[in-house]
């Protein structure tokens, strides 16, 4: 049989096929392939949808998170925190500017930082903590930005996989993920919520002397062209890609729903079995399902992974070796046993497809093929 997709983006794309290929045509028929008027656009629309001052796009997500350190003018030697449970591009960006990962845990239920374990990693050398919203759920913000303020430290968030979550402060209020911090960043990497056909990223923020510097760091350091004031990089979308992503915007709330409808799906078919934790939902946070992720206990995993795939299953792990431990970055960490949750995470947890496409008989032989597995 022909296997499931983990993401099913040809099943979208079908949907919205005749509004994407115009979008892509008139680019072409424009010729403004780089900084064209569809980049503006999709710009001025995601900062709308956001309610945000300013978004900033760029080539990448990751490109995205060396930006806002860029930006933020932090020097070598500077500490930023972190968790390490993430996909390395949250660390990389730290290391390539001379700066000094300093990994937190995460909570085992949300799999986010954990505020007991910042509050006990800041440092005299401390200048940012970067939370990652993970999995499609947002970090823990307000906590997180009153142990900023007390220390007089930057917030940048990767928002990679939660773009369109809302964070609930405690008085009610609302915040889309990404502008609650100093700088949100973003991916626009094709299996993402909202993604383009290639590669994409931005930034988002609402300081404007910020958004200045950002955007001259963006484009070679320069405001006026061929003028330079900054140290940069050219780091752009694409006007194709800005073109994709305006059409899909509109639908993006939609397609969050929908994964969430899914997640639901899953949830009640999981209930019953102990084996099984179902993601937590935390009560600050809105959860857009990027990913929809299970802790296994007392289940052999491997032997689980292999019995889906018979049946054309895919199943990812996200992540099997936490950044801490990768030989890039071991030497880090000398002492991991304030790294006890992300650690013992690596080795229970299992993502399951999940995508906007995803039909309620698929979720059915998805589960039951799973909990075959535990009879």
């Amino acid at each position: 049989m022909k296997g499931l997709p983990m993401v099913d983006l040809a099943s979208q794309y079908q949907k919205i096929k005749g509004q994407i290929d115009k979008a892509i045509i008139d680019v072409v028929e424009s010729t403004a392939f780089i900084n064209g008027p569809e980049v503006k656009a999709f710009s001025d629309e995601l900062a709308n949808y956001l309610g945000v001052k300013h978004v900033i796009p760029c080539a990448n997500g990751t490109d995205a998170l060396q930006i806002a350190m860029m930006g933020l003018g932090l020097k070598p030697g500077d500490e930023v925190i972190t968790p390490s449970f993430t996909y390395v591009a949250t660390v990389e960006v730290i290391a390539l500017l001379g700066l000094v990962p300093v990994f937190v845990d995460v909570d085992p239920d949300t799999f986010t930082m954990d505020l007991s374990a910042l509050e006990k990693a800041i440092t005299p050398k401390t200048k940012a903590i970067v939370p990652v919203h993970l999995y499609g759920q947002c970090a823990e913000m307000e906590g997180i930005l009153s142990i900023a303020s007390k220390h007089n430290l930057a917030v940048v968030e990767d928002t990679a996989q939660a773009i369109g979550a809302d964070y609930i402060f405690k008085d009610g209020k609302k915040a889309k993920a990404g502008t609650i911090g100093d700088i949100g960043t973003t991916s626009f990497f094709p299996s993402k919520n909202l993604g383009c056909y290639g590669d994409g990223g931005a930034l988002f923020t609402n300081n404007d002397e910020l958004a200045t510097v950002i955007r001259k760091i963006a484009n070679h350091g320069q405001e006026v062209r061929y003028y330079h004031s900054l140290v940069g990089v050219n780091s752009r979308l694409d006007s194709i890609q800005a073109a994709i992503l305006r059409v899909k915007l509109p639908h993006l709330d939609g397609y969050n729903d929908a994964r969430r409808n899914a997640a639901d799906l899953y949830d009640k078919a999981f209930a019953p079995y102990e084996q099984i934790s179902t993601p937590k939902r935390a009560d600050y946070s809105t959860h857009v399902f990027h990913q929809y992720t299970l802790k296994l206990t007392g289940v052999n995993r491997d032997g689980l992974i292999a019995h889906l795939g018979e049946h054309g299953i895919p199943a990812m792990l996200y992540y099997p070796v936490p950044v801490h431990r990768q030989e890039a970055y071991k030497h880090l960490t000398t002492d991991e046993s304030h790294l006890k949750n992300t650690n013992d995470l690596t080795d229970v947890v299992l993502s399951l497809p999940m995508h906007s496409e995803l039909e309620e008989s698929t979720v059915s032989f998805i589960s039951e093929t799973l909990i075959k597995f535990l009879k």
